[in-house]
């Protein structure tokens, strides 16, 4: 008796279902992360290659500790933050060209920093974010 089987298994593989998936995937990713807006602040930070040449009249300094320092007349002491803003306006006062020298710590959170940028602000201070060169 001889018997033959009629249905002989193909080994192959189809990628073509596979390669639909991916392809399926990839336009879905595209999509959903072009409509993912992230929370960020829009800075136009200015850009040049010279010094600025005014002289602040007063400085702020934050440390890594958050410790803040503010230097009048070249005495340095320590206040808290919300002895800042009366401290810069008595050494200050009126002056419409008066400059105020920031210096924070790269450690510092940028909330730190944006806090006395509103003092400056507020008081309509020209505030100067001095910052140390990279090595």
């Amino acid at each position: 008796m001889a018997l033959k089987r009629r249905n002989k298994v193909d080994a192959s593989f189809s990628m073509s279902s596979m390669t639909d998936i991916v392809f399926l995937l990839l336009i879905f990713f595209m999509v959903t992360s072009t409509l993912i807006a992230p929370n960020a602040l829009k800075l136009m930070l200015p850009e040049s290659n010279n010094q600025t040449a005014a002289k602040p009249i007063t400085t702020v300094s934050i440390t890594a500790d958050l410790t803040y320092s503010v230097n009048t007349d070249g005495n340095s002491r320590k206040v808290k933050f919300y002895e800042i803003e009366p401290a810069l306006q008595r050494s200050i006062g009126d002056n419409p060209d008066a400059y105020v020298s920031l210096h924070a710590d790269k450690s510092v959170p940028v909330e730190q920093v944006v806090k006395i940028m509103n003092i400056a602000k507020r008081n309509k201070y020209k505030l100067i974010l001095a910052t140390a060169p990279e090595h």
